[in-house]
């Protein structure tokens, strides 16, 4: 708690770490920081006011490598210490907690300076208006020795303290003036386009083309790296959103195919998985573990950032899901067992039954070491090879994961020096190629390959400390983990039954991990996080969106009626809490507008994560086709309308979207299986289908749907049929059979 003197007619201030009080791990590990961070709520708010101190709110996320620089740069140093402790209210948030207070200070810093990324660092007036920041700062115990870095260009930390606290005590009432300017602005942006169309315009929501599809294709065919895969230089982001766009295309019906053209279909899922391939060859995955990194900073997937996020795991198995169902490569089956395996093993998967959140990036070279290194439990330097391996599978190893004794990482890529003589491992090459060079039989390169991965899993496990696990649990990331588990479940059942029921019991667990602890069954809302008991944060817009989302997939591969019965009463919560009368489309946060906001946003545009907009419109839709429910595609016409301006203009930024404005115009197939239909089912999961629902009726499944969608009291449940139900009324679905 702070400490309050009265010296000389003046108040003095004096702050203590109150970290200690926090239950993120991200949080918490700053608790020892000589800087007197303060947690983010109305205590610190109301200091700043009474004090007329600027707040200096620094965000970031466990797994995140630039934070833990920073910190150690930075915040370790009893020289910033002293002058955010003296001029500042110095606060630290866990964007993973708040990502609605990261997101209206990350508009402003990427509007101010072109970019964005954690640690994301903001200076802000009493009023929580934004008057400068950035990301990650250089700090007095900076070690930067790659030469010509950005980084190394960039104005020092203590620099930039000393500079806004003469600038808040000479020019406050500028710097207020200048704060309150910036935010009318951000106001104006945030709202352009949410109410730039009013409701019933344009017939709810069918304004927006199907040819936006095309469009969309054409811009990521141009930014498409024909040699690496992807849709940038470097760094490289998976964007999964983005990936399931292109493999879709060609799923969708014959309008759509007509307006982007068949060819370019194929073309779209070519370039999707040319990129899948080359990560999952890619140091971005580990090849000797499971799992992928959150991104490349290279152009060619071969050296990550390390920390695993839930949120890329689930995504990707999705993808890989899609991508192998659409051409049957055993790559792409190879990718789904192990990001599955991932999932549903520890560390990430809980004993409680949820997923959480991430591992970080940094960790110990070994259980001796003091001081942490970016990617030390995954990096290997030649003689470590031998040493496990032996000489001859060594040098077998590493021509194959492309190990050389200098090690595979440029020096512009090495700003700290972590990487001298280490190695990130990538496919380069295939047992085929490896034994004609080697002059060695293709089954005993492929035996040696095998055993020297388990080989190394196992010294690795035994002799390197594992890195630090955030073990919360986040909703809206289980969401999505329950969302590609489920799915990947019902498209293994006919190949390998065994795997498909890991999958299925890891998603069932996580149900009712988050039934019991996260929701609330008076109310009706659910809570955000659970670590050590459950968190105080709210529900947010992607909480409920997400785990809708996967508990209709859930349903799906189960066809238990209780999933979709809580997806319902969610949605109607959902809709409860975050939309207005005023315009369409889903606030970010709850109604009412929480103290601590600036201002309330809405999501719309993909990024890392699907925007929650994007999410909730397919779950309108796919609701409204399970329950024949009107008012949910009505809601999800609206949800679509809300960001007409912004798709018409970039339609490649809501590539997930997209496909709501192909059902609005073409509307939602409900897929009705009654009575014996085990072939038609196995045949249903063996295809993408973006536009169909299937539900089962008769054997004991289906009662609580027949008493919700009154169309489906009519069918005979129990005699062996396919209908097919669109535009409120059903037909035989002849073209299943």
């Amino acid at each position: 708690m702070e400490v309050e003197n009265c010296r000389n007619g003046q108040d003095e201030l004096q702050l203590v770490n109150r970290l200690h009080q926090s239950r993120s791990p991200y949080v918490r590990g700053h608790m020892d920081n000589p800087v007197a961070w303060q947690m983010w709520g109305p205590e610190a708010l109301s200091l700043a006011k009474r004090h007329n101190r600027l707040l200096f709110v620094s965000i970031g996320y466990a797994a995140c490598h630039w934070c833990h620089v920073m910190e150690r740069e930075s915040f370790c140093s009893p020289e910033v210490a002293q002058l955010l402790n003296t001029h500042f209210i110095p606060i630290k948030i866990d964007r993973e907690e708040r990502p609605d207070v990261d997101a209206i200070y990350m508009n402003y810093v990427q509007a101010t300076t072109g970019s964005g990324g954690w640690p994301l660092n903001v200076f802000i007036t009493p009023d929580l208006e934004p008057v400068f920041g950035g990301t990650y700062w250089p700090g007095p115990n900076n070690s930067m020795t790659a030469v010509g870095t950005a980084v190394a260009e960039t104005v020092g930390f203590v620099d930039i303290l000393e500079k806004m606290r003469d600038v808040w005590t000479q020019q406050e009432g500028r710097c207020r003036e200048s704060a309150k300017e910036i935010t009318r602005q951000l106001r104006e942006f945030a709202e352009e386009g949410v109410h730039s169309h009013q409701m019933g315009e344009k017939g709810e929501g069918e304004g927006l083309e199907v040819v936006l599809l095309e469009e969309a294709f054409q811009h990521f065919s141009k930014k498409y790296d024909k040699i690496n895969g992807g849709f940038s230089i470097a760094p490289k982001f998976p964007t999964p959103v983005h990936l399931s766009f292109l493999l879709r295309l060609q799923h969708w019906p014959q309008a759509v195919k007509d307006v982007v053209g068949e060819t370019e279909c194929r073309h779209a899922s070519n370039m999707a998985v040319h990129t899948l391939r080359s990560m999952a060859r890619g140091g971005i995955r580990d090849q000797i573990g499971h799992g992928f990194a959150r991104y490349s900073v290279t152009k060619d997937w071969s050296l990550p950032h390390f920390e695993k996020m839930l949120y890329d795991q689930a995504q990707l198995l999705d993808v890989y899901l899609d991508a192998f169902l659409n051409t049957r490569d055993p790559e792409m089956l190879g990718a789904i067992y192990d990001i599955a395996t991932y999932l549903t093993s520890p560390p990430m998967r809980a004993p409680n039954g949820g997923f959480f959140s991430a591992e970080d990036a940094d960790s110990y070279p070994s259980k001796s070491d003091t001081e942490k290194r970016e990617g030390a439990y995954y990096v290997w330097s030649l003689k470590e090879f031998h040493d496990v391996l032996g000489k001859k599978d060594g040098d077998v190893c590493a021509r194959f994961y492309g190990a050389t004794a200098d090690g595979n990482v440029a020096s512009q890529n090495d700003p700290h020096d972590e990487f001298i003589s280490q190695n990130v491992l990538n496919v380069t090459t295939t047992p085929s190629a490896l034994a004609k060079r080697l002059g060695i039989p293709e089954a005993l390169i492929t035996q040696t390959l095998k055993l020297g991965r388990q080989k190394l899993r196992e010294h690795r496990e035994n002799h390197r400390p594992r890195p630090t696990l955030d073990d919360k649990i986040i909703v809206c990331w289980n969401g999505l983990a329950i969302s590609a588990l489920s799915r990947t479940s019902a498209a293994l059942q006919s190949i390998d039954p065994t795997k498909a029921s890991e999958c299925l019991e890891a998603a069932i667990s996580a149900v009712v991990f988050i039934k019991n602890e996260l929701f609330d069954s008076e109310t009706k809302t659910l809570y955000r996080v659970y670590r050590e008991g459950r968190g105080s944060t709210p529900g947010l817009c992607d909480d409920y969106a997400f785990l809708i989302h996967g508990l209709i997939d859930l349903y799906e591969a189960t066809f238990d009626d209780s999933y979709v019965e809580f997806a319902d009463i969610l949605q109607k919560r959902q809709n409860e809490l975050f939309t207005s009368s005023e315009s369409p489309g889903f606030y970010t946060t709850p109604s009412p507008h929480p103290p601590d906001l600036l201002m309330r946003l809405k999501s719309g545009m993909d990024a890392a994560e699907p925007s929650s907009n994007n999410i909730s419109a397919r779950n309108l839709y796919r609701l409204g086709s399970m329950l024949d429910d009107a008012s949910y595609v009505d809601k999800a016409k609206e949800t679509v309308q809300a960001f007409e301006a912004e798709v018409e203009q970039f339609p490649f930024t809501f590539s997930g979207m997209l496909g709501s404005v192909v059902m609005a115009h073409l509307g939602v197939k409900g897929i009705v299986l009654t009575g014996e239909n085990d072939e038609v089912l196995k045949r249903l999961r063996q295809v993408v289908r973006p536009n169909s629902t299937v539900v089962a009726l008769g054997r004991g499944k289906g009662a609580w749907l027949r008493e919700r969608n009154s169309l489906l009291k009519q069918v005979d449940a129990e005699k062996d049929g396919i209908m097919v139900c669109e535009g409120r009324a059903c037909r035989q679905g002849s073209e299943f059979v």
